[in-house]
């Protein structure tokens, strides 16, 4: 770009008037045609293994299934961790690699890996699906239906069918998750006192159904002159025409089902509940797809239904659970903070040009840069989310900056008795560099933050280059558009003497000069005290959120049945309702993940848990009580529920510490986990501790005599197939099916449930043997223990998580006291401790905002030697970033916040805001002393009295654009508001200091560049 493209664009004013009406449009169509989303879609190289082998224990499956995996995905190029967790039946095993790996690459890869050890796994182990995490996969919407004319069965199935056929209809619309209500199903109760007579298993029978009862093509014909295919149709319809169907026993009879059992058209054992308030109900969650905007599939989620209730009318819909309000709620907000913060800067502004026409030039910089800059992000694949919404509301005070420096020196010029023609080109040209360095040292802070290292890099990839391209399209505006306009629309101006403020402050300027040492000395001994501060500030990852959603969890031992946590979830319920600030509780039982933590492995739904999600009051509604104080009464009175585990709070949020130990040994872990977990219990102001130790569930364990049932025949996997299917059935594939027109309903074929309670005749069973049916107490003990219901593994080790509720408390503070209890400073011998979660994330991010900052100061310092073509003097500038830290800390100091990421992204902001002042001042003072002869006094004074006005007016200006966030105004200010006090704070003092001190430090720069010379030049001479 010319220096001279602001006298190109006044001589020529019709083509920029296009281009900003060309780059306006643009931006508009891209605004409108842009997602809206919470957060962005990104894409990480993290894999899961599911392997489902029903019946299966977690120690079975940590021998057999687990650690072969492990060991094959763990040779993988680029593995970073490996967590595994089992339960009853089910493996899984999360694989994170590094962000370097392509994530399609590492899918294939870990594909692979399982498909070299799927010979060694168990045959009866479904094949192990391998998938890729989606952040994108967890329910944006939960919805309960109920219905005075249908049943439960009738309405799951019009849950399963009907509306997930409509839901999948819409747009963005990625799955539809059926929560609570039954699932149809022909139930064989198979009488044993019958089946020990006749000498048969269950097995015996549900297989014989299995090749009974089923449709086969037969192959074809050519009768009549006509081909015609063969098909064996061997179904019945109905479960009593299944009754009266007789199948064939081992040893060559034959009987009736209904002889031997009952037979029933009924549904499956209830093994989750969904209900609203406390009344059931059938709940259905819905998640978008990737790259569909939740605002949008909220739409259209909202219209079908409302189409199928009109359609329905014996229907009631009810709206549970909504995760999209809070992304709504943050547009609208974003918007009007944009609004009030532009509305703000303009008026500072006009307060200090009081100039209608100048102060009009001046705003119109405003949306002119906002605007276009949606054109860069569209076309960069960008969307509307929290991330570039918080860019733009931050840099909004900015993107005026250069058009007030802009037009405040074409005003000066004006005063000296200039037509608006001749002062527009004259001051335009005059500030041409100083307000291209400004602009290119705020790309260079920003532009760093795009690309940095971690999971929180790849969010702020869109909040570097959305910063980047506002700040830049203002440049445009500030070179072409706002020297243009000045020149027509302004008018000539009267000289103005200087006021009071102006000749004190130029005083004090002259006085610094004079007095160089001791103000320098002040501002190192403020810089110094300033320092002192950062010890007391405590250190934060996330600032916790004051949201109108939050959650219970409740835990019950394990073992309990799902009528058990239906009753203590309702208990739950009826305590968390007698709080004021609740307003609907929908709860979830043995099912849901609508708020889950897309970041920490899933397993399996089960009965012993529940989560009741809780609506509040909004935060306008309940003023001086935030969230984590409801939080906090909430855990008190959920103390009265009894043999419960309780957490309160979002999975997601960034409220929980957690801490892993892990080990070899099982039962060394177990022991020191017993007391690490007595001693995190006594740190002052936490939550709830809750960890995964001392989980064993009850089980009926049969081990075989082997002798004796090597001399009846009676192999161990006899034994396993009789047990399995008597008591629960066969496997889904193995099961005989009803085919119906719309639907296959499974055949379960198993003893009666009273018989399933009876361990002495469970005993007595039959299980096949070479010479007939044997009896299984004659062939093996049954006898009653426990075992581990859960399992989980971190790098192929054993290992117990401790997820510690921060109730309000900075992360890094509980770290810091967790780490230097007794049985955590000093570990036993074997046992290691793993920091994961939220505090890896923050050590990681501090590295990552570490190298940022030095990437940006070393990018500022490239673009102001190649700007002033020197090395030494914007070193003088660089002293700006010095003086603004005081006035960051103090600030946060002030207002009780801690060292979190949304501090450091005002750290990083205020880096570049602050050169802007010592940018202005250094290069008028250079262009004076080599333009107009001025000696280097008079040159620093000059700049002072023709830069100070436009420093403190940006100043002002950046600090209206970010009151509104700072005090908190409309949305959740958790995370918009540190970064506006951080800026704000650092812009105070980083003005006053830099409006005395950096011409200060420009002599001892200048002092330093003259001893250079007259030490480099006899050299030069000599050679």
């Amino acid at each position: 770009m010319s220096w001279n493209v602001s006298a190109w664009s006044i001589r020529n004013p019709t083509p920029s008037v296009l281009l900003f009406v060309l780059l306006t449009v643009a931006g508009l169509l891209s605004f409108g045609a842009m997602k809206v989303q919470n957060f962005p879609d990104i894409d990480l190289p993290t894999v899961t293994v599911t392997a489902l082998l029903p019946g299966a224990s977690p120690a079975q499956l940590e021998t057999e299934v687990a650690r072969k995996i492990e060991n094959a995905v763990a040779t993988v190029q680029g593995v970073k961790h490996i967590y595994t967790r089992l339960q009853d039946g089910a493996a899984t095993i999360t694989v994170e690699f590094h962000l370097e790996k392509p994530t399609q690459q590492a899918v294939d890869d870990v594909r692979a890996a399982v498909a070299r050890v799927r010979a060694d796994l168990p045959g009866d182990l479904r094949d192990p699906v391998v998938t890729r995490m989606d952040l994108a996969g967890l329910p944006i919407l939960t919805y309960t239906i109920a219905s005075e004319r249908r049943d439960d069965e009738a309405l799951s199935w019009f849950v399963d069918n009907t509306v997930s056929k409509a839901l999948l209809a819409v747009p963005g619309v990625g799955a539809v998750a059926r929560v609570g209500g039954v699932t149809r199903e022909i139930a064989v109760d198979l009488d044993p006192h019958r089946m020990l007579a006749i000498g048969a298993t269950a097995a015996d029978v549900s297989r014989q159904l299995r090749r009974i009862q089923q449709d086969a093509p037969g192959g074809r014909t050519d009768i009549g002159s006509a081909e015609q295919s063969v098909r064996t149709i061997a179904t019945v319809a109905s479960a009593d025409e299944l009754a009266r169907m007789s199948i064939a026993l081992p040893d060559g009879r034959s009987v009736r089902l209904a002889d031997i059992g009952s037979v029933r058209d009924t549904v499956a054992e209830r093994r989750s509940a969904a209900l609203l308030d406390g009344a059931p109900v059938v709940g259905f969650e819905v998640t978008r797809s990737r790259g569909a905007g939740e605002v949008e599939v909220a739409e259209g989620v909202r219209a079908r239904l409302a189409a199928l209730q009109a359609e329905y009318p014996d229907l009631r819909v009810a709206e549970a659970v909504n995760f999209v309000a809070p992304v709504e709620d943050n547009y609208e907000g974003s918007l009007r903070l944009l609004y009030e913060g532009a509305a703000l800067a303009v008026i500072v502004v006009w307060f200090f040009l009081r100039d209608w026409r100048a102060t009009f030039v001046a705003a119109t910089a405003l949306p002119l840069s906002i605007i276009p800059a949606f054109a860069g992000m569209y076309l960069f694949g960008f969307s509307i989310n929290v991330v570039t919404l918080l860019s733009l509301s931050l840099v909004v005070g900015i993107l005026v900056d250069d058009a007030i420096v802009e037009i405040e020196n074409i005003m000066r010029h004006l005063r000296s008795g200039k037509t608006p023609y001749r002062a527009a080109m004259e001051a335009a040209d005059e500030i041409g560099l100083a307000v291209i360095a400004t602009t290119f040292t705020l790309i260079a802070v920003f532009l760093p933050t795009a690309f940095m290292s971690g999971v929180a890099g790849r969010f702020f990839v869109q909040f570097g280059w959305t910063a980047s391209l506002a700040v830049f399209a203002s440049l445009v505006v500030a070179r072409m558009l706002t020297p243009m306009m000045a020149a027509y629309v302004l008018q000539p101006d009267v000289p103005h003497d200087d006021g009071r403020i102006m000749r004190g402050y130029l005083h004090a300027a002259r006085w610094s000069l004079q007095h160089r040492a001791v103000a320098t000395l002040a501002a190192a001994a403020f810089f110094a005290g300033s320092l002192l501060l950062v010890p007391l500030l405590p250190t934060g990852f996330m600032p916790p959120d004051d949201l109108s959603q939050t959650q219970v969890h409740v835990e019950l031992p394990p073992g309990s049945t799902f009528e058990r946590t239906l009753a203590a979830a309702e208990q739950a319920r009826v305590l968390v309702q007698r709080n004021p600030h609740v307003v609907r509780v929908y709860t979830a039982v043995g099912g849901g993940s609508a708020g889950a933590d897309p970041f920490v492995p899933q397993g399996i739904a089960e009965v012993r848990k529940a989560t009741l999600t809780l609506d509040l009051t909004p935060r306008e509604e309940r003023r001086g009580t935030s969230k984590q104080e409801i939080e906090g009464a909430l855990r008190q009175a959920l103390a009265a529920v009894p043999g419960a585990r309780i957490e309160v709070g979002l999975s997601g949020s960034s409220e929980k510490y957690i801490l892993v130990l892990a080990s070899e040994d099982g039962e060394a872990l177990a022991r020191h986990a017993a007391i690490v977990g007595r001693e995190l219990r006594t740190l002052p102001g936490i939550g709830n501790v809750v960890s995964t130790s001392s989980l064993a569930r009850p089980e009926v364990i049969v081990r075989p005599d082997f002798q004796r049932a090597a001399d009846l025949g009676v192999t161990s996997a006899a034994i396993a197939d009789t047990l399995r299917i008597a008591t629960a059935g066969d496997y889904d594939q193995g099961l005989a099916k009803l085919n119906l027109s719309q639907r296959q309903v499974p055949i379960v074929v198993r003893l009666d449930p009273d018989a399933r309670e009876d361990l002495a005749l469970i005993s007595r069973l039959a299980v096949p043997g070479a010479r007939g049916p044997v009896a299984l107490d004659n062939v093996a003990d049954v006898s009653i223990g426990s075992g581990p219901a859960q399992i989980d593994r971190y790098d192929r080790l054993r290992n117990i998580n401790f997820r510690v509720e921060l109730n309000g408390q900075p992360l890094g503070e509980i770290e810091k006291k967790a780490l230097a209890l007794p049985s955590l400073r000093e570990l036993p011998p074997g046992i290691l401790q793993r920091t994961v979660g939220d505090a890896e994330a923050m050590a990681e991010l501090g590295r990552s905002f570490a190298i940022a900052m030095l990437t940006g100061v070393l990018c500022i310092y490239v673009v102001l030697v190649l700007l002033f073509r020197d090395f030494v003097q914007p070193v003088t500038i660089l002293v700006a970033l010095v003086l603004s830290a005081p006035g960051a800390f103090l600030a946060l100091w002030i207002a009780g916040l801690s060292i979190s990421m949304p501090s450091m992204i005002g750290m990083i902001m205020l880096m570049g805001i602050a050169t802007k002042n010592s940018i202005l001042l250094v290069e008028y003072a250079i262009m004076a002393r080599r333009d107009r002869g001025m000696s280097r006094l008079d040159a620093l004074l000059d700049a002072c009295h023709k830069r100070a006005r436009p420093i403190v007016m940006t100043t002002v200006a950046m600090g209206a654009g970010m009151t509104p966030i700072a005090i908190g105004w409309g949305v959740d200010p958790s995370f918009r508001s540190p970064m506006a006090i951080v800026v704000i704070g650092g812009l105070v003092t980083s003005t006053f200091l830099s409006l005395l001190v950096v011409p200060v430090v420009f002599t001892y720069v200048d002092d330093a560049v003259q001893a250079m010379h007259r030490w480099w030049a006899p050299a030069s001479v000599s050679r």
